[in-house]
């Protein structure tokens, strides 16, 4: 495993992180239809992903850990930092990197969501409580929020930094404009900047190259690219018959996605199939290639529920596509 500065902050993470916000299934359900995550399963995924040199975790305060619409059981909330603190309390705590966000709504107040200084306060504390540590490496707002001032979010993102809440912030979802406003304004206030951006970026959607990573690039800002399979499409899943544990069930406008990019997935699985390799490895071992072609650090979040997906994710780290691949995958 090799490790990388998370944007321009000191700390090193793993070349690969693992994301929480889709964990094992256990089969069984809540009364409000959401399914209960295994947890046994996912302690080992863990365990095999830090054992593998993985020292980077990524949560959410809304996740509840299955890709189900998080709105629909506000309950549900903080269960994937509950179980990712369950887990970590085993481990030594230096040897982690743990990320998390704020932004979703946490309960049905008219505070409980958003960017203001009220309900991150409140949020950070909940987080290290449901985490069970006395840290964050890296706080993140979950997405933009028009209604308050980017000032107010950033001086509140600073103190928390101040105070030792947290060590580094990120943000994730965040209007393009933004980016160099934020980075302006925490210049002008002599405040604590931004060291990551957590994007959706993968092989087959690549908006962000004109947009966003500008400004990444120039502030030496870390990408996060969340679904760097774009949801099992570029695991090549849903070339072969899935079954109902599929996020297709519970996001059917995938469906649209899958049709669109149909034909560009079974191209892409020839040339892997070329190679020798799966199209995972393909897939993620292009983030890391881009990487380097961009000069933006670009740490790709896995989503893992089966061991067998993280042996195969974590081969990609012993894939060398050359720059003639690269130039057939921008043809395709």
């Amino acid at each position: 495993m090799k490790y990388v500065n998370l944007g321009n902050a000191g700390i090193k993470v793993s070349t690969l992180g693992i994301g929480t916000w889709h964990l094992p299934g256990s089969g069984k359900y809540n009364d409000h239809g959401i399914e209960y995550v295994d947890e046994e399963t996912f302690s080992k995924i863990f365990k095999m992903a830090y054992d593998s040199g993985i020292n980077f975790f990524d949560t959410a305060n809304i996740y509840h850990g299955r890709v189900e619409h998080n709105e629909d059981c506000i309950e549900c909330t903080g269960n994937s930092e509950k179980i990712l603190g369950k887990i970590i309390k085993d481990y030594e705590r230096e040897s982690l990197v743990i990320s998390t966000k704020v932004r979703g709504p946490m309960a049905g107040y008219a505070n409980s969501s958003g960017l203001s200084r009220k309900h991150i306060m409140n949020q950070i504390k909940e987080s290290l409580n449901r985490l069970n540590v006395d840290y964050i490496d890296l706080y993140q707002f979950h997405w933009s929020d028009n209604e308050v001032s980017l000032l107010e979010t950033l001086k509140t993102m600073s103190h928390i930094i101040d105070i030792d809440y947290a060590r580094y912030i990120g943000m994730s979802n965040v209007n393009a404009s933004d980016i160099s406003d934020f980075m302006y304004l925490s210049e002008i206030h002599n405040l604590n900047s931004f060291s990551t951006i957590q994007e959706p970026y993968n092989l087959l959607n690549r908006g962000i190259e004109d947009s966003k990573l500008i400004p990444a690039k120039k502030y030496n800002l870390g990408l996060l690219a969340y679904t760097p399979l774009d949801q099992g499409i570029l695991a090549g899943k849903y070339l072969i018959n899935y079954d109902r544990s599929s996020r297709i069930y519970y996001y059917p406008e995938l469906k649209t996605e899958i049709e669109r990019t149909e034909k560009k997935v079974k191209q892409l699985k020839e040339l892997a199939d070329d190679k020798g390799i799966t199209l995972s490895q393909l897939s993620i071992a292009w983030l890391l290639k881009m990487s380097k072609k961009l000069d933006v650090k670009i740490i790709p979040l896995l989503g893992i529920t089966k061991l067998q997906h993280l042996i195969d994710n974590l081969e990609a780290l012993n894939v060398n596509l050359k720059d003639e691949d690269i130039k057939y995958i921008n043809e395709l």
